[in-house]
């Protein structure tokens, strides 16, 4: 995954940023909306394309089209440098493939030592008892 190569496909937009802040809200357009198609992206293999659509899946339009946005900060380019950032970690959890695990056998020294335990308490557990006459 070239992460230069991924951030030259994505498409900003700049939005009038909603909720409280007085005049500032209604001049400045300060909300940022990151668009990025999946299936048009040139940057990414079909095997990680794929691997994306399993694992981002929720995050997907129907289109495969992923969306974020971000209006934190009053200023514009802080919010595009905020949805870039989480918009790669997002791809960087989508790309990554857990290691197979490897089952192993309990090896023949542990058996051997579970039974000789489990024959010394049975023995401990013998000699408690009364006697039988």
């Amino acid at each position: 995954m070239d992460s230069e190569k991924i951030i030259s496909e994505l498409n900003f937009k700049a939005v009038r940023s909603s909720g409280s802040g007085g005049q500032n809200v209604n001049k400045v357009s300060s909300k940022v909306v990151l668009n990025f198609d999946l299936n048009a992206s040139q940057a990414l293999s079909d095997e990680e394309k794929l691997l994306l659509k399993e694992n981002i899946s929720a995050r997907l339009t129907s289109e495969n089209i992923l969306i974020l946005n971000c209006d934190e900060d009053r200023s514009q380019l802080k919010n595009k440098e905020i949805v870039t950032k989480r918009f790669l970690e997002i791809i960087k959890k989508g790309l990554y493939v857990p290691k197979v695990r490897k089952a192993t056998k309990v090896p023949k020294s542990v058996i051997k030592k579970k039974i000789k335990d489990k024959k010394n308490i049975s023995d401990l557990k013998q000699s408690r008892r009364k006697p039988d006459f």
